[in-house]
């Protein structure tokens, strides 16, 4: 009786997951696994939302897995000795799972590897699971150019690339049934959740995606930057932890068709962009991606005016609204997080490291290589062609939410103002203007503007 171990990660579905199926095909029984990883604890990167989420995706891995007959295995502490441990109990022979690309997920798999040698079990890592196409599939040409360090051009040969066809899931998942496992866990007792946070599993992320599909891909191009109208797929929380399968995702929207699906696939396609930027570059999720000499705001000014920023009290609305979505979600829109983070790193002149932890304190999709990286390229210190462009959050209001519902919608205070004015409430007559329990704006936006082309050396 042979024995193959999956250990899931980022990838916590039973559709298109080729780990379990080559394990499923090469073995009589599996043990699909999933380490409660306590380095992950040990980063800060267990953030509560993300650790309830998590919980409501293994639950509802576990009950795919019982419907066909298994069952998910839990354990807890460092991976590798967790999988090492396993390997002692069962007999396995080999270990599947799906490749990471930021340097915790790179250190994991060595340390695994290196444990599971001397074990005499092999491991097999998958890749094109967690991304479309694995980073470092596709690289631009001439000598040591081991990724692509824009964009555009990374569409253009990541679009001519074939996609492999998506696994159907298993219909029957055999584990051996001696195979203890912890307690699966849950919501219960975590403090600190958003309050409108979504619900995780693979099979609220199908049913979300095949909703999407129907009702807003089509119209996606055309509104996914309507701020009011919430146009977007809200797919990246099930992306981030794997209960979708970004390659299942294109070949649907391309099955489709369309201005939207092509615009939804180019997203897809920013995701793998960020990813395969560091997979090559793991020291981006710290340090500048490209090294400049910002020397940013710090002291008691700068402290208050971030702290503001966090709460949604800076006194322009539509950043307000956006960070107070951000608190009640854990979630936010993407038009918004380009202008919530310009505005910390670029008008208030505040390291973006700072809101990047920010974020990933909160956000319930926060992915080191999508969130630290938009993070450097709204800073100007990633791979933004245009690093000094600076985002009005006025004009930008006034452009994508016209008449400002989004704003009224989440900064509830200000709701009895009519129309675009109110995303400029100083504009107000002060006898109007004191009925508002709304702060007045932490920085003019020409002070700001100044301080920043200064600092860069613009003038």
């Amino acid at each position: 009786m042979t024995v193959a171990i999956v250990l899931f990660t980022s990838d916590l579905r039973l559709h298109d997951h080729p780990p379990l199926h080559a394990a499923l095909a090469s073995a009589d029984e599996v043990v699909p696994l999933f380490v409660l990883d306590d380095g992950v604890e040990a980063t800060g990167f267990g953030a509560p939302n993300r650790r309830a989420f998590l919980a409501d995706c293994l639950r509802d891995l576990d009950a795919g897995l019982r419907e066909r007959g298994g069952r998910l295995i839990i354990r807890q502490g460092d991976v590798a000795d967790e999988v090492g441990g396993l390997v002692g109990e069962t007999g396995a022979d080999a270990v599947h799972m799906a490749a990471g690309v930021s340097g915790y997920a790179q250190r994991r798999e060595e340390r695994l590897r290196e444990a599971l040698e001397r074990v005499g079990c092999r491991l097999s890592v998958h890749d094109a699971v967690i991304t479309t196409l694995a980073p470092g599939a596709v690289v631009p040409s001439g000598a040591g150019r081991d990724h692509f360090a824009v964009f555009t051009p990374y569409f253009r040969r990541w679009s001519e690339e074939g996609l492999r066809s998506p696994f159907r899931a298993p219909r029957t998942v055999r584990v051996p049934e001696a195979t203890a496992s912890a307690a699966l866990p849950t919501r219960a007792g975590l403090r600190g959740l958003s309050p409108g946070l979504a619900e995780g599993g693979e099979t609220e992320g199908r049913r979300l995606s095949a909703a999407w599909r129907r009702s807003g891909l089509a119209s996606y191009e055309e509104l996914h930057d309507d701020m009011a109208g919430d146009a977007t797929s809200r797919l990246s929380p099930h992306l981030h932890f794997g209960t979708l399968s970004p390659t299942e995702l294109v070949h649907r929207a391309r099955a489709a068709g369309g201005p939207g699906a092509e615009a939804f696939v180019r997203q897809l396609c920013w995701r793998d962009f960020h990813h395969q930027v560091l997979a090559a570059r793991p020291g981006a999720a710290r340090s500048d991606y490209r090294p400049r000499q910002d020397r940013w705001r710090t002291g008691r000014a700068a402290e208050e005016e971030t702290a503001a920023w966090k709460e949604g009290r800076t006194g322009y609305p539509v950043i307000d609204a956006a960070m107070r979505q951000l608190l009640h979600e854990g979630w936010m829109h993407n038009r918004a997080r380009l202008l919530t983070a310009s505005f910390l790193a670029k008008t208030l002149y505040v390291d973006w490291r700072a809101g990047a932890r920010h974020f990933l304190d909160l956000l319930v999709d926060g992915d080191i290589a999508n969130n630290q990286l938009n993070w450097q390229w709204v800073a100007g210190t990633g791979t933004d062609s245009r690093p000094n462009r600076v985002l009005n959050p006025v004009t930008q209001a006034k452009r994508y939410d016209p008449d400002g519902a989004y704003v009224r919608r989440w900064v509830p205070e200000l709701a009895e103002i009519s129309g675009a004015a109110v995303h400029e409430p100083w504009k107000l007559p002060e006898r109007e203007r004191a009925r508002y329990d709304y702060p007045e704006p932490v920085v003019a936006l020409s002070e700001g503007l100044a301080r920043f082309k200064q600092a860069r050396g613009l003038d």
